[in-house]
């Protein structure tokens, strides 16, 4: 399998990176962004390319690929809606687009957020812009689209998030994590789950678009 990897340096993106390169199933990564990893391997190729909203200039490297993991993402506070959604939605929506159009058969995992607004119309901004991303990632004609939408992530094999205030919570929320999965066992997924989860579903499917939290750590499990 050969996959494209968007958002290879955020939290979620290093999991499901390290996972990919464990993978035997797995030729060839290619990971495209602002930022290289500066990680070395054999299977490894990096693309830095800094306007996100076009590939036309590196459209050649994008052809051949199964499956793109989509992980690239901001938070929102201090943005406006639009600022928020120019970068949330279009970026995404402008990579679906070229790829599934140079991979007519690839699948493409998009990573979202619990309580995404699918409606469009709810109170919360984020959750709006990231519902109307996954609606219409959907809509796609060619491309096979699978929204994952975790809840509290525990990174994991010493990935870390690039944003402080999460570092933070993480430190803060870790000697909490056993106790929270006996209270919400389907709540919290790790790295490693989101990138096993991933692999599974690019190569086997998924039996509905929208894999909530239980979902994503029943399908890394085997379950």
């Amino acid at each position: 399998m050969k996959i494209i990897l968007f958002g290879a340096t955020g939290m979620v993106g290093q999991g499901v990176l390290r996972e990919c390169l464990l993978d035997p199933d797995v030729q060839l990564v290619q990971t495209i962004g602002r930022n290289a990893t500066g990680i070395q391997y054999l299977k490894l190729r990096e693309i830095t390319h800094a306007d996100l909203w076009h590939y036309d200039s590196i459209e050649e490297q994008l052809s051949g690929f199964d499956a793109c993991f989509f992980c690239l993402g901001i938070t929102s506070t201090g943005m406006t809606e639009s600022d928020y959604r120019h970068v949330t939605h279009d970026i995404t929506l402008a990579a679906a687009r070229a790829l599934s159009y140079l991979n007519p058969t690839m699948t493409f995992i998009y990573v979202s957020g619990a309580g995404a607004d699918s409606s469009e119309q709810g109170r919360t901004m984020w959750a709006r812009v990231r519902g109307k991303t996954e609606n219409d990632l959907l809509r796609l004609p060619s491309a096979a689209a699978y929204i994952f939408r975790p809840a509290l992530i525990q990174p994991l094999h010493g990935v870390q998030s690039r944003t402080a205030a999460y570092r933070i919570l993480y430190s803060v929320t870790k000697p909490l994590l056993p106790l929270l999965r006996r209270v919400c066992p389907g709540y919290i997924s790790t790295t490693e789950q989101i990138g096993r989860a991933m692999l599974i579903v690019a190569n086997q499917g998924a039996p509905k678009r929208i894999l909530e939290s239980r979902d994503i750590i029943e399908i890394a499990l085997g379950k």
